[in-house]
């Protein structure tokens, strides 16, 4: 209905001599703080300069030129001082969406901004040899959700897994397996014993020298360096896929550092040929001061590349690859810095798709105490232990509710709502805040979390199972929790894009938990099964459960029939 708003604004302010384009007027139409104010509302106070008049003289002039407004869609079109109030027809509406949703089913809401060009969005891009941690997992819900977001919206989308299988932690790890390893540990549990080797080489200075020496050998191709970071390497990523099976988590390219190491010198020698590098202190930089930047370093006074390097080598092969409209990097906010200063030597360089390069940024998981997590206990939290320990306290909610659950049902039942409550528990925040990791609030039935949404969809399921039926449904009267209802489903497609603008998956998680509540209060309020208008309040329910599947998919959060 907001369109049909935009169109009937947009012709009366033509005939002011006002011309706007649909979506600067659409930014300005707001929902009032009460129903009994109209269902949308456009203020006339940013026209004033324009024309030079009173706000409350040209709301009632723009109300004027809008004449007689479809009474198919609304009932009034009032002001009220520099506000022009739109009261919509309730039972068109309610007709409109809910055909508009049993019809489109899990398209409902798409907008197809892209036409299927090609958007990368690098997420997760954990380092090999080290535990699949808490800090890994941010980047890997919010990504999966902004691809899933962008996919939506007509895109071909190219979700990859950037692996950090290159540095001097190889060299650290390479050293510490020579000294300290033990074959059979490797085998047995790879990952925790390359994180033990790793530490025990990093807490001792006196190995640093040698950890750098070793990572030189394996850039240079050292037979003995390459097989053994071959074979970390593998064992890690073996590791890695079982924990992205578990999230219910996918890739369409596992790219990684190290394949652009022949790319690199092509990058050192692109810079010098367009007079960017400079020597300095026996290393290779761009300088970046003139833009606020700071220095970039691209090759270290032993010749040992660092990340910059990688990166541009990284961005460069992709674009010659894909030829992508958008390349986002969902990637901690403490790389700020380290992405500015990326794209702007890309941009230096001469490459103008630069500018479509986004970095989004996340916060820091924090404890409950609101303290960065576990840093300061010393120790890694590694996510098989977090799956296993929300999977288990699920599973004893499951049982106390479910006695007689066989133990398949319980297992799958109980590992859907753990990923639920980690990911809403998560995408809930604008996710550039910091966010409290808390898993006993995470899986509370109650409030606002993850088991709460997928209860209201059983719930919705299970009054579907009761009755079926056939008729065409009538809208009589409708209750007031209906209306809400119906309004909430209404406003899914523009919280997609909305979403999608602000590359924020928050937006719909919040609408999925608003759209829940509303769904539960319009349960207690509207009977369903013996009602007068029984056909259409079964199709609402159904609506809302299609409109709720799909706003969860998008956050990757599977549904269940039954809880």
């Amino acid at each position: 209905m907001k369109k049909e708003i935009v169109k009937l604004l947009k012709k009366a302010l033509n005939e002011k001599g006002i011309k706007l384009k649909d979506e600067e007027i659409g930014k300005f139409i707001e929902t009032p703080p009460s129903p009994d104010m109209g269902d949308f509302s456009f203020p006339c106070f940013f026209l004033s300069e324009k024309l030079k008049q009173n706000p409350n003289q040209i709301a009632l002039e723009i109300r004027e030129k809008i004449g007689n407004p479809p009474v198919m869609d609304f009932e009034d079109i009032q002001t009220s001082g520099p506000y022009i109030n739109f009261v919509l027809n309730r039972k068109s509406l309610a007709k409109k969406v809910v055909w508009e949703v049993l019809n489109q089913k899990q398209d409902f809401g798409k907008v197809n901004l892209g036409h299927k060009k090609k958007i990368v969005v690098e997420f997760s891009s954990p380092n090999m040899g080290k535990p699949f941690g808490i800090g890994n997992l941010r980047s890997t819900i919010i990504g999966n959700s902004i691809a899933n977001i962008c996919e939506f919206e007509g895109f071909n989308v190219i979700k990859m897994n950037y692996l950090g299988d290159w540095g001097t932690q190889f060299g650290k790890l390479i050293l510490g397996y020579k000294k300290f390893g033990n074959e059979k540990k490797l085998h047995e549990n790879p990952v925790k014993h390359l994180l033990e080797l790793y530490v025990k080489i990093s807490n001792n200075k006196r190995y640093e020298n040698e950890s750098r020496k070793w990572f030189k050998k394996l850039e240079d191709g050292d037979k003995e360096a390459v097989i053994l970071w071959r074979a970390f390497k593998e064992l890690s990523l073996n590791e890695l896929k079982k924990i992205y099976k578990l999230l219910g988590i996918t890739f369409d390219e596992y790219d990684a550092e190290s394949k652009h190491n022949k790319g690199m010198d092509k990058v050192i020698a692109e810079l010098k040929e367009k007079k960017l590098l400079k020597k300095s202190e026996g290393a290779q930089i761009v300088q970046l001061k003139n833009y606020n930047l700071g220095t970039c370093l691209v090759q270290k006074s032993d010749g040992a590349t660092l990340y910059a390097t990688r990166d541009l080598a990284t961005a460069i092969a992709r674009y010659k690859k894909y030829k992508f409209v958008r390349m986002i990097y969902e990637v901690g906010k403490e790389q700020k810095l380290h992405f500015k200063q990326l794209f702007k030597v890309l941009n230096l360089m001469g490459y103008g798709w630069a500018d479509n390069c986004v970095h989004v940024a996340h916060g820091l998981y924090l404890d409950k105490d609101g303290k960065k997590f576990a840093t300061r206990k010393g120790k890694t939290i590694f996510m098989a232990d977090i799956i296993d320990q929300t999977t288990s306290l699920i599973k004893k909610e499951i049982k106390d509710r479910t006695p007689k659950i066989s133990k398949e049902e319980l297992e799958d039942r109980a590992l859907k709502i753990a990923m639920a409550a980690i990911f809403y528990g998560d995408l809930k925040n604008n996710r550039s805040n910091d966010a409290v990791f808390d898993i006993k609030r995470f899986i509370s039935f109650d409030g606002d979390t993850g088991p709460y949404i997928l209860y209201s969809y059983a719930r919705a399921s299970s009054i579907l199972k009761k009755v079926t039926t056939k008729k065409k449904f009538e809208v009589f009267e409708l209750e007031p929790k209906e209306i809400e209802l119906v309004k909430k489903l209404s406003q899914f497609p523009e919280i997609v894009l909305k979403s999608y603008q602000n590359l924020n998956p928050s937006v719909i998680a919040n609408y999925s938990y608003q759209l829940a509540k509303i769904f539960n209060e319009f349960y207690h309020a509207c009977p369903v099964i013996g009602s007068k208008q029984i056909e259409f309040r079964l199709a609402l329910v159904e609506s809302f459960r299609q409109v709720l599947r799909n706003s969860l998919k998008l956050l990757g959060i599977k549904t269940l029939e039954q809880m």
